[in-house]
């Protein structure tokens, strides 16, 4: 076995910016990746794109989006909660990792349609994260990291104030490493159902899982029951509404479903329950998530009419269609009735729509209506109608190791001397709730290049 100054525990891109962060400062690298190799990277695998704020265009990025407007749009969806110092930490590291990771093999392209509201603030992947995790691990091996797949780890050995060993299996057989230091990148616990439901209650048994069915939070309960401080809440987490018809695990953004402020929502009762207008959608999108787990059996319906049906990204299964509203109920199982009240209560509430606007706020709105729609709000009078069902996928959660600014974990004590922490696994310090589009990204690339610096200062 050779002589490993650092081992990285996970393999997205939090672990792979560590990763090569470190074996670029000298230090050998052992990157432990529960997954087989097909399935390598973590939720990093689907993602597309990373938040960045800059000052004039940059790469991909339009216009200019600054410090201040960045931590407004993050304070406002998680409504304050979060540790500004690491915020601000994140939001002006951003705007360096940019050209850091074109330097690492990373492609950008320009956004798409059905994404042009982000042309400012996010820089799009080419190839999706597929790519940019294929990208980093090209670039990790030219550096020297070694990678061993279906490796994951079962314990870290904490004695006072150090990590002296690190337990995995691999190849069937238990192993033992002894590194200088540690970083654990490894993500949350979002696909332990039963975990997942002692934070939830029953209603998670129904919750779909977007991302890697391998985390399994199997790190982060270790080292919290060794009296690791944790940061955030176990019921709090980056959940979206997706496609009811997506797998239990691993759908992936294709099952995300953007339609929603053109459309309307409602329960099995076929009733509405929240604004679908509240505001643009890659600033409010988390929030439904958590609608949708609030409902009757943790199941909503989108309803929308053919002019809504080219205004968002298509899913990667195509909507339920019907030539009339009382159809669509059977189709969808909805009461015809019921649903059909509904529409015609909302297309009533509806005003002048000469200034609907789709990709910015547009102030059409409904009148005398409860719950209001704010924004978009345009009568679903053409047919084809068509719709969705909508369930609670989950991408990943936010109790998670707590970090400083340099990204150390600590115990009641003090600092522990040589674990650092990236990524999903530490985001809780920075989302207390809510969720920013492409911040999970930004989170550990920024977290992800420090902690693999401070543990090659330390190794050396």
């Amino acid at each position: 076995m050779t002589d490993y100054d650092i081992v990285v525990i996970g393999g997205g891109n939090a672990a792979l910016c560590a990763a090569m962060t470190a074996a670029e400062a000298g230090a050998r690298v052992l990157v432990l990746e529960a997954a087989p190799k097909a399935y390598r990277g973590g939720n990093s695998r689907h993602t597309r794109n990373f938040r960045c704020m800059h000052k004039g265009p940059l790469g991909p990025l339009v216009d200019d989006y600054s410090e201040e407007e960045y931590l407004a749009d993050l304070l406002k969806v998680t409504g304050g909660k979060t540790d500004r110092t690491l915020a601000q930490l994140a939001i002006r590291g951003s705007e360096e990792c940019l050209p850091w990771m074109q330097a690492h093999g990373v492609h950008f392209q320009p956004s798409l349609s059905g994404t042009l509201s982000l042309a400012r603030t996010n820089a799009f992947f080419m190839g999706g994260g597929k790519s940019l995790v294929n990208a980093y691990y090209r670039t990790a091996e030219k550096l020297g990291v070694d990678v061993f797949y279906d490796a994951p780890v079962e314990h870290l050995e904490l004695e006072g104030d150090k990590i002296t060993r690190v337990d995995y299996s691999h190849d069937g057989q238990a192993h033992s490493v002894t590194p200088k230091a540690v970083v654990v990148a490894s993500g949350g616990f979002q696909a332990d159902i039963d975990w997942l439901t002692r934070a939830w209650g029953p209603a998670a048994r129904n919750f779909l899982i977007r991302g890697t069915p391998f985390n399994r939070g199997v790190v982060l309960a270790d080292l919290l029951a060794q009296g690791v401080e944790s940061e955030g809440d176990a019921d709090q987490c980056h959940a979206v509404a997706i496609d009811g018809r997506a797998p239990k695990y691993d759908g992936g953004i294709v099952t995300r479903l953007d339609c929603v402020p053109f459309s309307i929502v409602v329960n099995k009762e076929a009733e509405r329950f929240y604004d679908e207008g509240e505001d643009v959608w890659p600033k409010r999108y988390a929030i439904w998530g958590r609608l949708i787990a609030a409902q009757p059996d943790q199941v909503g319906y989108v309803i929308i009419d053919a002019k809504s049906l080219d205004l968002f990204m298509p899913s990667v299964f195509p909507p339920l269609k019907a030539d009339s509203l009382e159809e669509l109920a059977g189709k969808l199982d909805l009461p015809a009735e019921k649903l059909v009240q509904t529409v015609g209560e909302f297309n009533a509430a509806c005003g002048d729509t000469s200034g609907f606007h789709p990709t910015e706020l547009d102030n059409i709105a409904t009148t005398g209506l409860t719950p209001p729609k704010t924004n978009w709000a345009r009568p679903i009078t053409e047919p084809p109608y068509y719709g969705y069902s909508l369930r609670t996928g989950v991408t990943f959660t936010y109790l998670g190791l707590k970090v400083d600014e340099t990204a150390q974990c600590r115990t009641a004590h003090g600092p522990v001397r040589n674990l650092w922490a990236a990524g999903e696994t530490m985001a809780g310090s920075i989302l207390g709730q809510g969720y920013l589009a492409g911040f999970g990204m930004t989170i550990g690339t920024v977290f992800g290049r420090i902690a693999g610096q401070e543990a090659a200062t330390y190794a050396n």
